[in-house]
């Protein structure tokens, strides 16, 4: 596994095991089988409802916990200071774990301002290793980076051969903010893998769509999260480090992009657009 250098000195690595949309034993069965694949970062949220499942499927891998790094993610019902603490306080605790890795908001909706300060607090206590944002525009970055004491280390966004978002990921990484995607194969979208510029880059290096894919994001300095629930193609996905796409394999890929997202507007900051694109409510 190779591994990302945040602007705090944290490494954190390139790849990791995206949980979302799992739930119960499935979710912990997942995990640790990602963790017996190789996967060292799992990526969770709130909103996923999965966090103690994934905690029980630590505890119970033969890996010591802190060659591990957790994510999780704040929820826009609780993107207010207090609120932001309560979650933080809870996902310690159904992670079963006295410390997160990163701790993303998770979109842009609420009192970010103030659920950044719990995390701030957070951070400087000890308990959050990293603090970053998801579905963040650089507009709304640039006043992050500007008016709160510590600047978001990590930006968690859509891309994908389909909305490749060149210049905001140039805008962050310019920052030292390191960008992460999230749907790195577009939920199978517009026939991605069966694609005839990705099948054939593929078949020059004796590879899959998807580690064409994964490779693309990589050379481009972004980590990803896939995810699968086989472990096979969990294994799979991590075939992505003994070879390199060509300048113009790259530019080739350039070529795919729509400049628009597939999933409704990733970071509009509109509650009722995001409760929409997800269809999913926190209760606690």
């Amino acid at each position: 596994m190779e591994f990302r250098t945040l602007v705090n000195g944290v490494k954190m690595p390139v790849l990791g095991y995206g949980v979302a949309q799992v739930q119960g034993a499935d979710a912990t069965q997942a995990v640790k089988d990602a963790i017996a694949t190789g996967y060292r970062m799992i990526d969770t949220a709130v909103i996923y409802d999965n966090e103690g499942d994934i905690g029980r499927a630590i505890a119970e891998s033969d890996v010591d916990r802190r060659d591990l790094f957790l994510t999780t993610k704040v929820w826009v019902q609780d993107m207010s200071y207090e609120g932001a603490k309560a979650s933080v306080e809870r996902s310690l605790e159904l992670l079963e774990t006295d410390y997160l890795d990163l701790v993303l908001l998770h979109h842009p909706i609420g009192d970010i301002w103030g659920a950044w300060r719990a995390l701030e607090e957070d951070y400087k206590a000890g308990r959050i290793r990293a603090i970053g944002v998801s579905n963040f525009s650089p507009a709304l970055m640039t006043q992050f980076v500007a008016l709160n004491d510590i600047a978001p280390m990590v930006n968690q966004i859509e891309n994908h051969p389909f909305h490749q978002q060149a210049d905001k990921v140039a805008y962050f990484q310019e920052r030292g903010i390191l960008v992460e995607a999230w749907a790195p194969f577009a939920e199978g979208m517009h026939d991605v893998f069966h694609s005839p510029i990705l099948t054939k880059i593929a078949e020059n290096h004796g590879k899959e769509v998807g580690h064409v894919i994964l490779r693309w994001l990589l050379q481009r300095g972004i980590s990803t999260i896939p995810k699968s629930m086989k472990p096979a193609r969990m294994a799979s996905n991590l075939d992505v480090f003994d070879f390199e796409l060509t300048d113009d394999e790259m530019a080739q890929i350039a070529t795919m992009n729509t400049g628009e997202t597939l999933f409704g507007g990733s970071d509009d900051p509109d509650v009722a657009h995001v409760q929409k694109m997800l269809n999913w409510t926190v209760t606690h």
